[in-house]
């Protein structure tokens, strides 16, 4: 029986990843370590808390001590490790809060887990989840591989590129057997409502402005959530030790362009029949250090393990617009009076 830790397993790609192991591997067991900030919500895992092979460990990363006596208790012999600090403009904000969380504590489980094997990695694997932000800004053309050089240019971003660095280390240095996987943006059931999509699902369920950066042309590669969580299983489970692997939605879209099909499909689900959504559209200040495209290649992972999205993005759009309407409770839950003061100081035109 494999004993597999998933970090940041109540978060939003973390339930994903949780929910499809614990169903679809009765005979693994899983563990869930999270801390549950605001990002991280039980809710998001509520339907398969009383499943035998299941069992949630609230904690941080960043509690050696912590870490020290769960994986003597359980002795895991794989982590999924998926918790992280993740929003750009929350580290422009506080970057420390990104390097307490993304490097020192992946660094604490590394070494836990190396200490726990004490050099015996037979049958063992660390799998970091980690972003195509840390390759930096694309121009118009191009797209990352897995040999494009870092050049991370957020806080968010280098703390990320930091970690995967460290991981990379450890299997050089300790023979610690790694994967690693940068993945492009995600999107989907689930997501806390400080990212783009979720964000203005929200807002115009209220009659809220929509606040695009800038000229609204940053351009990004969108990832259904759960094409990315089958992914991260077969990456799991394919040997592929000491390998880096993108994963992509071969869905580029324009910032501007991807709320006007957001605002179209909201105004035939919430049949409006006045003013449309794109009226709410407000062009804010942009972010310090913003890239402009972000653009995935993943070719390898199709070549070698057969892997493609399954879901095309106006597809996938529509089925996470249904489920942000038909959980309203779960919104209004999230978007607590913290989240609505940070909000408002992060998009104040």
């Amino acid at each position: 029986m494999k004993s597999i830790l998933i970090t940041g397993g109540a978060g939003f790609i973390g339930s994903h990843v949780a929910r499809l192991f614990v169903k679809k591997y009765p005979e693994y067991k899983i563990y869930n370590l999270d801390k549950l900030t605001y990002a991280g919500n039980l809710e998001n895992i509520s339907d398969i808390e009383d499943f035998k092979n299941y069992r949630f460990i609230k904690g941080d990363i960043c509690d050696t001590d912590l870490l020290l006596r769960v994986f003597n208790k359980y002795k895991f012999d794989s982590i999924i490790h998926l918790a992280a600090e993740s929003h750009v403009d929350r580290s422009i904000t506080n970057p420390l809060d990104f390097v307490n969380t993304n490097v020192i504590g992946t660094v604490n489980l590394l070494n836990q887990f190396k200490e726990t094997h004490k050099n015996n990695f037979d049958g063992k694997l660390f799998y970091h989840v980690s972003t195509d932000e840390v390759y930096g800004s694309l121009g118009e053309s191009g797209f990352f591989t897995e040999e494009t050089s870092y050049d991370p240019n957020s806080p968010y971003s280098a703390s990320k590129a930091s970690s995967d660095h460290f991981v990379r280390a450890y299997g050089e240095t300790y023979g610690l057997p790694y994967i690693i996987s940068n993945c492009s943006n995600n999107y989907g059931p689930h997501q806390f409502p400080e990212k783009l999509l979720p964000l203005f699902i929200h807002n115009i369920i209220n009659s809220r402005p929509l606040p695009v950066y800038g000229d609204g042309t940053y351009t990004r590669d969108w990832l259904y959530v759960k094409d990315h969580a089958c992914a991260i299983d077969i990456l799991f489970h394919s040997n592929k030790i000491g390998h880096t692997y993108n994963i992509g939605g071969f869905n580029e879209w324009k910032n501007i362009d991807l709320v006007k099909e957001l605002c179209a499909q909201m105004d035939i689900k919430l049949k409006k029949k006045e003013s449309s959504s794109e009226s709410l559209i407000e062009f804010v200040k942009d972010r310090p250090g913003h890239d402009l495209r972000y653009a995935i290649d993943a070719s390898k992972i199709k070549k070698d393990l057969n892997w493609k999205p399954s879901v095309n993005f106006k597809k996938g759009l529509s089925l996470t617009i249904d489920w942000y309407l038909n959980n309203k409770n779960w919104l209004k839950n999230v978007t607590s009076g913290e989240y609505r003061n940070y909000y408002k100081k992060q998009y104040s035109a």
